[in-house]
């Protein structure tokens, strides 16, 4: 008896799929619910288990190869008994590896090293493996042989074949040509839809954060302790920005062709940087959740896009952006419209600067903040005020308990 593995079913704003790897090769035993094959679309890598216990018999797509919805991918015998070598199609080219290493990154940093999981000391969530373990690991091992002449590397390994020339010219110049991934061509189309269908224009301000420092340090032991999470800066900037959607909504609307449409709820995503670049995941009905629920959100989508495992529905949606390259040491910035929402605010490092208090100066932590949006529905008067809002908020935190 056998059973077909099939591509999942994609939504509709996907129409396929890139085959990354295969984790098993024709003849191996494969276990139900086992992950078979990592597909990348462009959000997310999706895994697809084995359907039942069995051998991998037929492996019908390679590595690299471009798959829709229903698609055959291989067939499993569910006779357990091996399988003659004249039925055995080779379709995979990587071993198995256990299950410490679930991150499709990882599970390619150990294939392409060829190192040992059970050795590299793991610092995710029930012993998982995280690509920053694996990379420590690689960085402290010393080699077994040295290498000499010119050495090139990439930090992120290629989804498919990479085509590179190495020569022994001491004089050559060694270049590699590396396709895009999925997600990365999606964004890069995004980002030119974002400038060519929208009047995007910039603002900017900049806010004390005095008093929120201050009270992450008055209550930090206490929010941790009673909530199991710590408090960060991005629930303040939530909720800041919550309080200043409600008071412009024409910052949480979309344009519709020539309508434009008012959202009365307000799902805000949130950038975060993964192995795979930029993913947004999108905290729904923002405004509903206290401060412990936003960081506990955060963290969890931090977590998942880390480990590769955020899904469609996490990345689906959203009405307003928030963007912190101050993480990477950003100073100042034009975030750019994640589409179709009309606006998104770029958060920057925080520097302790000179400001001027009740006409004295003083130091202060102070950072830039930037608000891009679409200025076919919004005016420069509401975005600027908008913006504004948001820094009131922020210098007297105070606003976002009172509700005033």
């Amino acid at each position: 008896m056998k059973t077909e593995v099939l591509v999942p079913n994609l939504p509709e704003s996907v129409a396929d799929a890139t085959l990354i790897t295969w984790h098993k090769q024709a003849g191996e035993s494969v276990q139900r619910d086992e992950n078979l094959v990592d597909l990348e679309t462009d959000k997310v890598v999706l895994e697809v288990p084995a359907p039942d216990d069995g051998v991998l018999e037929k492996v019908l797509q390679q590595d690299g190869a471009v798959v829709t919805s229903g698609e055959l991918l291989a067939v499993i015998n569910l006779d357990n008994s091996s399988l003659p070598e004249s039925n055995v199609q080779v379709g995979g080219t990587q071993e198995d590896i256990p299950a410490k290493a679930q991150s499709p990154a990882v599970r390619r940093l150990i294939l392409e090293h060829e190192l040992d999981p059970g050795e590299i000391p793991a610092s995710g969530k029930a012993g998982r493996l995280t690509k920053t373990d694996v990379l420590d690991y690689i960085k402290n091992k010393k080699p077994d042989v040295e290498q000499s002449g010119p050495v090139a590397t990439i930090q992120s390994t290629p989804p498919v074949a990479v085509s590179a020339t190495v020569t022994n010219d001491p004089n050559s110049r060694p270049e590699q040509r590396v396709p895009m991934t999925r997600l990365r061509l999606r964004v890069a189309e995004r980002l030119i839809q974002a400038q060519q269908n929208s009047a995007m224009l910039t603002t900017f301000n900049e806010v004390n954060l005095k008093k929120v420092m201050d009270l992450r340090r008055d209550y930090k032991d206490t929010f941790s302790k009673k909530h199991q999470i710590k408090l960060g800066f991005m629930s303040f900037f939530i909720k800041a920005s919550i309080e200043a959607l409600k008071r412009f909504p024409i910052v949480n609307a979309s344009v519709d062709e020539q309508d434009i449409i008012y959202h009365g709820y307000y799902d805000i995503g949130i950038a975060v940087a993964s192995e795979r670049g930029l993913v947004v995941p999108i905290i729904r009905d923002a405004d509903q959740q206290n401060f412990a629920g936003l960081e506990k959100r955060i963290s969890e989508f931090s977590d998942k896009a880390q480990h590769g495992n955020l899904n469609y529905d996490d990345l689906s949606g959203g009405t307003f952006t928030i963007t912190n390259g101050g993480t990477f040491g950003s100073m100042l910035s034009t975030p750019i419209l994640n589409p179709p929402q009309s606006a998104i605010l770029g958060m920057h490092a925080i520097q302790q600067r000179p400001c001027v208090e009740n006409g004295e100066i003083v130091i202060r932590p102070m950072m830039y903040l930037a608000l891009s949006y679409d200025h076919r529905i919004i005016d420069g008067k509401d975005a600027v005020q908008f913006l504004v809002a948001i820094k009131d908020s922020l210098e007297e935190p105070s606003r976002l308990l009172l509700n005033i």
